[in-house]
């Protein structure tokens, strides 16, 4: 199916997507960073499925989240009358737990139920025993039971059952995934979770101060964010999927189940500004302990459980979504040299001191071990945020964001009680601030370039007012906006770059509009005084989350599909702060105004 046509449940620690034809085509067990998983988004004929449809029936009529939380309903018209599957995680004990419950609404409908696994990224067959109350699936190191009081039979390493629900029938389904050499554990109570599940998402989003005119939307990507979090850690995980394609049909696929250190500023945001300051804690106290170390040792993404190693290869076996090739597990991002990682991890803990975060003399030592090795490599090329795999430059996002690092701590001195070199560090921000004005700046065209040299723009660049490197009114910011609208925005929409310009990219094929920079740059127009516009992008890049409001990665211009990982974090994330940005009355508008109305001695 299309990728917008499906919606995820979840239970903090596992995900899954269901389809709007009944079918879950994506799970992860127990854990993301586990190699057991469903794989039928990756186009692998009768792999890793579980159908539940009416039979015969395509397509939904309709579905729907219960309120405020994750919890899925999926509801059919038939000749035969009406009936309802409502599809859950509940929150865990210790292994997960996946429920589907069957509702008859009216008349009597037969159902049809197909349960399909396959292991090890679609590779493996499991024997499945019938023990009469349930299903057991065994393969390696995983097994999953299945239990139903529906009869099932095994046909073809698979669990079936056919029966018929009539009007106020509620039947449920238990899948239950643990290691295989366990005691199995006493099952629970389908019927009895889907309550519970509501009742926790609802006490969750409780906890949302926010009360703007965005509340709604504001409040379904948080539950999206939380549904990516990994709560035995406080990880957050950039997207549930891997190899998703951003191109459909291309190469540009990429494993996304890890945690990006420079997607923390922006998770932290959207969590501490919502009210969810436990969340931050966790995620700030994640971040601390993935780059405890040598600071040159700083890696741009972990494991939801901080592992380093994250070797990518190439799944020969997985014919990739709609024929997107390759299938990657993992990601050798993680070995380059990405120099703002340094600047946003400064940056983040930063902002978790701003908002009120429990003071932590570990995380300042980090900091200043951080800014240390800054200090000696802010100068070197470097592959930039976007992870482009071609050669390494100065990327002028890259400078900016060394120049934050010190600001930061200067600002940590002067305005919350720190001790350092306050006359070295505002040196050093005064020299990195020329050097990007000088070298990143073209006057001719009155905007930054993507990097030194460069003729190229990048949408990174509309951050520059919001991290407070240059006011919104400074004419180049303006000017850099001007420039972005004019050469990275299609239909409307922004690129991140332009892919083949000058081969900075390093790989082959195009890429449809990034979500995130779209976002940014309604953020960017909010600041430079044009809310009309900025409003108004907005408008539309609401309207393309899918009918139970999630998104991916970009949106494809000429199929007018999402693209990319799903749902990407990234997206809603940026949702989130700038929905914060274009309220009012907003706390979040006043600080930022505030810091960059200070300014700093470098412009």
């Amino acid at each position: 199916m299309r990728i917008e046509d499906y919606a995820l449940i979840g239970d903090t620690q596992t995900a899954a997507l269901v389809g709007r034809n009944g079918s879950i085509d994506w799970l992860c067990f127990p854990r993301f960073d586990s190699a057991a998983c469903f794989a039928a988004l990756l186009d692998i004929p009768e792999a890793g499925r579980w159908s539940l449809r009416p039979a015969g029936a395509t397509v939904c009529t309709r579905r729907r989240y219960r309120g405020d939380t994750l919890v899925l309903e999926t509801e059919w018209e038939t000749p035969d009358g009406v009936v309802r599957v409502v599809d859950l995680m509940p929150p865990r004990d210790v292994t997960p737990d996946l429920v589907r419950v069957v509702e008859g609404v009216s008349g009597r409908v037969p159902m049809l139920s197909d349960v399909r696994l396959r292991f090890d990224n679609g590779r493996v067959l499991p024997w499945v025993r019938d023990e009469g109350s349930q299903h057991v699936i065994v393969a390696g190191p995983d097994m999953v039971r299945l239990v139903t009081p529906v009869p099932m039979r095994v046909e073809d390493h698979s669990s079936v059952a056919e029966f018929a629900v009539a009007a106020g029938d509620r039947i449920a389904f238990v899948l239950t995934w643990q290691p295989s050499w366990t005691t199995p554990r006493a099952g629970i109570d389908g019927l009895r979770a889907v309550d519970d599940t509501v009742e926790y998402w609802l006490s969750w989003i409780d906890q949302c101060s926010y009360r703007g005119e965005y509340a709604g939307l504001v409040r379904r990507s948080l539950i999206t964010l939380k549904a990516l979090t990994y709560a035995p850690t406080g990880g957050i995980v950039a997207a549930a999927t891997t190899s998703l394609p951003e191109q459909l049909g291309g190469s540009r696929n990429w494993d996304y189940r890890y945690c990006w250190l420079r997607d923390a500023a922006f998770s932290l945001q959207a969590l501490m500004h919502a009210g969810y300051v436990d969340e931050a804690r966790a995620w700030r106290d994640w971040l601390l302990r993935a780059v405890a170390g040598d600071p040159a040792d700083l890696q741009i993404m972990y494991s939801v459980r901080g592992h380093r190693r994250l070797p990518e290869w190439e799944v020969g076996w997985l014919s990739g979504y709609e024929s997107a090739q390759p299938v990657r597990i993992g990601n050798a991002a993680t070995g380059q040299f990405q120099l703002d990682v340094w600047g946003e991890v400064i940056d983040c803990l930063h902002l978790a001191r701003e908002v009120g975060l429990s003071r932590d003399e570990y995380a300042w030592e980090v900091q200043v071990a951080l800014l240390d090795f800054l200090e000696a490599n802010w100068q070197r090329p470097d592959n930039g945020l976007w992870e482009v795999r071609g050669p390494r430059q100065h990327f002028v996002h890259s400078k900016v964001l060394a120049w934050v690092a010190v600001d930061r701590m200067i600002a940590a001195v002067e305005g919350y009680g720190r001790t350092g070199p306050l006359d070295k560090w505002k040196a050093l921000r005064d020299q990195i601030h020329n050097d990007v004005c000088r070298n990143g700046y073209d006057p001719r065209r009155n905007t930054f370039t993507q990097y030194y040299g460069s003729a190229g723009l990048d949408a990174a660049l509309l951050l520059l007012p919001r991290l407070g490197f240059l006011p919104p009114d400074d004419p180049r910011v303006v000017g850099t906006v001007d420039a972005v609208q004019r050469e990275l925005v299609d239909d409307g929409f922004v690129v991140r770059y332009r892919p083949l310009a000058e081969g900075v990219d390093g790989l082959p094929g195009e890429e449809g509009a990034f979500l995130a920079c779209s976002f940014w740059l309604a953020d960017a127009l909010s600041l430079i005084g044009r809310p009309a516009q900025a409003r108004q992008l907005f408008t539309r890049l609401v309207g393309l989350t899918n009918d139970v409001g999630l998104l991916a990665e970009e949106h494809d211009l000429t199929t007018r599909r999402l693209t990319g990982n799903f749902p990407q974090a990234f997206s809603h994330v940026s949702l989130v702060n700038t929905a914060f940005a274009l309220d009012q009355h907003h706390p979040l508008r006043s600080r930022r105004a505030a810091r960059q109305a200070g300014g700093s001695s470098a412009r």
